[in-house]
Parts: C-alpha cells; sequence; structure tokens
C-alpha cells in the first residue's frame, strides 16, 4: 500500500512534465502527504495535453454524492479495480491520473509490534509518477468534490523485504508510460502497471516523526544513523 508520499514543489512538476504555470496551491514540498490532503495530479485535459490539479487523496465516488466512504479508498489494488464498485467506474472511464512524487514511506513489522518507517526513492527519476484513478462526485447542494486513488502492486523484492506485512506498493510509472497511461485506451494502461526494477529503488530507515501527519519538513526524509541503502539493496 502506499501512505505516505512526498511531493514535489510546482516548479518541478511543471519541469519534468513541460507544463505552462498556472495558478496552484502546490509551491512547496510537502514532506508528509497524508490521506484527505489535496495533493497535486497530472490528467489529461478536456482540450488536449496535460493539466495539473487538486485533487483530495481519498476517492469519493461519483454515486457517493460528495460524502466520503467510511471505508478506506486511499489505494486501489490492481488486482479488484476493473471491478470493484468504488473503482470500475473511473477505470471504465479512463479516468486516470499521475501523482507527481519524490518518493514514499513505507513501514517494516518488527519484534513485538515494532513499525520502522522507511523512505523510498526511485534511482532513475528524481521526480516519478504514481499511477492514480479520479472521480468527480457531487453534493445534495451542488458542490463538486474530485478526489483520487492511487493503484497498488504486489511488491517486488527490495519493497516486499520492507514493506513486510502486506508486501505492497505503489505503481511507479516509468518515464516513457506517462502518456500512454493519461490517453491510452485500456489495454495500453494495463500494461504500465508493472513491478519496478529492484535495482533502482534507494531505501534508507528514517525517524518515526513521520508518524504524525503534522510534522511536516525536510529532516523527515534524512536517513537514521545508518549508511544509505545502495539502489536494489533495502532491506
Amino acid at each position: 500500500m502506499c501512505g505516505r508520499y512526498v511531493s514535489p514543489e510546482q516548479a518541478d512538476i511543471e519541469r519534468e512534465w513541460n507544463l505552462v504555470r498556472a495558478p496552484s496551491p502546490f509551491a512547496r514540498i510537502n514532506y508528509n502527504v497524508a490521506p484527505t490532503h489535496q495533493v497535486p495530479a497530472l490528467r489529461a485535459a478536456a482540450q488536449g495535453g496535460v493539466e495539473l490539479v487538486p485533487l483530495r487523496w481519498g476517492l469519493v465516488p461519483f454515486w457517493a454524492k460528495g460524502v466520503p466512504p467510511k471505508y478506506g479508498t486511499i489505494n486501489a489494488t490492481v488486482e479488484r479495480m476493473a471491478d470493484a464498485p468504488t473503482y470500475r467506474g473511473p477505470w471504465r472511464r479512463g479516468q486516470r491520473v499521475i501523482v507527481p512524487a519524490l518518493g514514499f514511506y513505507e513501514w517494516q513489522h518488527g519484534p513485538g509490534g515494532t513499525k520502522q518507517p522507511y523512505y523510498i526513492r526511485i534511482g532513475d527519476q528524481a521526480v516519478f509518477g504514481m499511477a492514480g484513478l479520479w472521480d468527480r462526485s457531487v453534493t445534495d447542494d451542488g458542490h463538486a468534490v474530485e478526489s483520487l486513488t492511487l493503484i497498488t502492486m504486489p511488491a517486488n523484492a527490495v519493497l516486499a523485504r520492507i514493506h513486510n506485512a502486506r508486501a505492497r506498493m505503489p505503481a511507479i510509472l516509468a518515464r516513457e508510460d506517462h502518456a500512454a497511461w493519461l490517453a491510452g485506451d485500456a489495454a495500453d494502461a494495463l500494461g504500465c502497471i508493472r513491478p519496478y526494477a529492484d535495482e533502482l529503488m534507494i531505501t534508507h530507515k528514517v525517524s518515526a516523526r513521520v508518524n504524525t501527519p503534522k510534522n511536516n519538513d525536510a529532516a523527515l526524509i534524512e536517513p537514521l544513523r545508518e549508511s544509505v541503502q545502495e539502489p536494489g539493496a533495502g532491506r
């Protein structure tokens, strides 16, 4: 799964995706993005091209009248996204998004119920995109709520050792797959969801301060007093 990540500043997103600067609330890096936050996301624009939009993290289905479900919707498994009632609509309508990230956090379960957070980044992409789905739901008083879910998949070997409770990871897109994910047909998009190479994962332990969403500073991603793991050497 993916429950926390680091979101880039808007300028880095614009450079990576060659966007024209537009008004946005994402001028700064968010070091501790948590569920229910408004997050920057990229989707196909109605007039063509790609647009950067703020979306709520935690999908509110179109049929929910703008009310967030009582069950968790921050992640949709790739195995169920095409048929689960909450996600099949966005999937069938091609409502796919890319969520820009600098890295993400996962927790390794240890003896006695301990949980050690790790920070994970990608060796070949300083800013990378995670695959997601978005939806639009309208409240009874006419307010539109736009939201997203991140797609998760079985973990590669590196993430399986870290996220050892469930062995899942976010669906990280190769740079060359961005266009197909946003604008391709269903078969093209599904072909973009594949394990990211073990040798490109860079991981290290971080402070448990990340467990508290109000903590949001660069110190959250600093390694504990251990060496940074080289690509492919996560544990």
